[in-house]
């Protein structure tokens, strides 16, 4: 539901009752992953995906009958061998489907809404299995642990569920965990899907030269908050980089040792100035970043080496290091370029090998989450 908060921020706003499809659970080589959102809303109106095309015929036909009835469903999608015409996915995965109708006075529902919308780190957590009368309940949980809502059920329950559900949030992570049905802290009769929201992940971009052009416009599409950073005022301009969140005129390193970071951040060091790099991955290659990359020749990757371990970098933290920057793809304008980078940071993020896809016999998808579509049957909805 939080994958589309900014379109139901509107809805919301303007009093559209709605029902969500959600993917709470994944199996297979699914085409999207759990969390994926597709709304309609009472003109019939959609916003969103499940799946990619496969099933959202079935879907939506699933959240006009519970924005008719008032009622929750949950169904599964699948490949179904017996029957290739049957509802499914062609891809041979399978996905369960988690529908709620939504009323936009709905106090748990908007607020959860709201604060994704607005990029605030915040955890729903929704029964997506267990007694009827629970299904599709909603809490809605604060980085410190407060939280909005309530099951309607034992105290413990809301407790323990808030607690779950702020642990995940603390990852970033979204996908399900069980919880007995009077809150004990054990698997048993219910099933939350608890969709974490944190702010934009960060990439910081180091060099305002041309290439850094391209590379903010491909970081802000990947979703990144983009931050270009040069000691020269003359190059870090706001005419230059009119798509960067943030221009800081700094020492690279200096700017690091000062800034924000956590497992999620992308540095990618374009300078290719020795003056600049090597104070700069000093620092760099000893956080705890999502990827380090830098540009330059395979000569100038040498000599960068050579002169981080004079300065103590150890062959461990150097091979942290992704350089020369980029995947292989015969990239000449920076734009090309700008693509070869964000190539391999989405390769690293998602552990692919960069290899085709055509021939090569290695998954599709990744990062299937481990939730309960183990089943790879399908049921057409009805």
């Amino acid at each position: 539901m939080l994958d589309i908060a900014e379109e139901l921020s509107r809805w919301f706003e303007e009093g559209r009752d709605f029902a969500v499809a959600t993917v709470v659970a994944v199996g297979g080589s699914a085409p999207r992953g759990a969390g994926a959102a597709l709304a309609v809303d009472g003109d019939g109106t959609v916003i969103g995906s499940v799946s990619g095309g496969c099933v959202e015929g079935a879907v939506y036909d699933l959240c006009v009958r519970a924005l008719r009835d008032g009622r929750p469903v949950r169904e599964r999608f699948g490949y179904d061998d017996e029957d290739a015409f049957a509802v499914g996915l062609t891809c041979g995965g399978v996905i369960d489907i988690l529908v709620t109708p939504v009323r936009t006075d709905a106090p748990v529902f908007r607020a959860g809404v709201s604060a994704a919308g607005r990029g605030e780190a915040a955890a729903l957590a929704r029964v997506a299995r267990g007694p009827v009368e629970l299904l599709g309940r909603a809490l809605l949980v604060r980085p410190d642990g407060s939280y909005e809502g309530s099951f309607d059920g034992p105290p413990e329950l809301d407790r323990t569920a808030a607690a779950e559900a702020r642990a995940m949030l603390d990852i970033g992570r979204t996908g399900t965990v069980e919880i007995a049905e009077d809150g004990a802290r054990c698997p048993g009769g219910v099933a939350l899907f608890v969709e974490s929201r944190m702010p934009p992940p960060r990439m910081i971009v180091f060099g305002a030269v041309d290439f850094a052009t391209a590379l903010v416009r491909a970081g802000k599409f990947l979703g990144y908050h983009v931050t270009v950073c040069d000691a020269r005022p003359v190059f870090a301009t706001r005419l230059r980089f009119p798509e960067a969140d943030d221009l800081v005129v700094d020492w690279p390193h200096r700017y690091l040792r000062r800034t924000a970071t956590d497992a999620r951040t992308v540095l990618c060091v374009l300078t290719h100035d020795a003056k600049f790099d090597i104070p700069l991955l000093e620092a760099a290659l000893r956080l705890p970043v999502a990827f380090v990359g830098a540009m330059g020749s395979r000569r100038t990757h040498e000599d960068r080496n050579r002169r981080l371990r004079e300065v103590g970098v150890t062959n461990q933290e150097l091979a942290r290091l992704h350089s020369p920057i980029g995947l292989d793809l015969g990239a000449r304008t920076p734009e090309e370029t700008a693509l070869s980078i964000a190539a391999e940071i989405v390769a690293a993020r998602r552990g692919g090998t960069g290899v085709p896809l055509t021939g090569s016999g290695t998954p599709i998808h990744h990062d299937t989450d481990d939730g309960e579509a183990g089943d790879t049957r399908s049921r057409a909805a009805a």
